[in-house]
């Protein structure tokens, strides 16, 4: 017997999952004075190399204008910078500050010391199944072409 019955199961499921995720990551970050919206941001640009802001306003599922007011937060506070796109000088790259590098490394740490009751296997196992779940929902929302 399937425990997930229709699609709509696993929809709840997610959305449940994220959820309690989310309570429990806003539990580490409130005493750091971190949102949840603004981890997120630290934790694209983390990745290196800089990101658009229209990227940014994607991956950290924020609308333009909430995401300008938490770069511009996030700027007064040296963790993130701004620079002109060498290659479309129309667009704005945002890059993380060597503050906000140890910022992301030091709650990065507070997070996975949090997280240590879960087992490495099934945080791997559970990392791919979601990446292929994206993936899907992802290419079923894509224009065809």
């Amino acid at each position: 017997m399937r425990c997930v019955e229709r699609p709509a199961d696993l929809t709840l499921l997610l959305t449940r999952a994220e959820r309690l995720v989310t309570r429990r990551l806003k539990a580490v970050l409130d005493p750091l004075g971190f949102s949840t919206d603004a981890w997120r941001v630290l934790a694209l640009l983390a990745g290196g190399g800089g990101h658009t802001m229209s990227e940014i306003s994607d991956q950290a599922f924020l609308p333009p204008a909430t995401l300008t007011k938490l770069v511009d937060q996030l700027t007064e506070h040296n963790l993130v910078y701004r620079r002109i796109d060498p290659v479309d000088r129309r667009r704005i790259r945002a890059y993380l500050t060597p503050r906000g590098k140890d910022t992301h490394t030091r709650i990065t740490r507070e997070i996975e010391a949090d997280w240590a009751d879960v087992p490495l296997a099934d945080a791997d196992l559970l990392a791919a199944l979601l990446k292929r779940v994206i993936t899907t929902a992802d290419r079923s929302l894509s224009p065809s072409v």
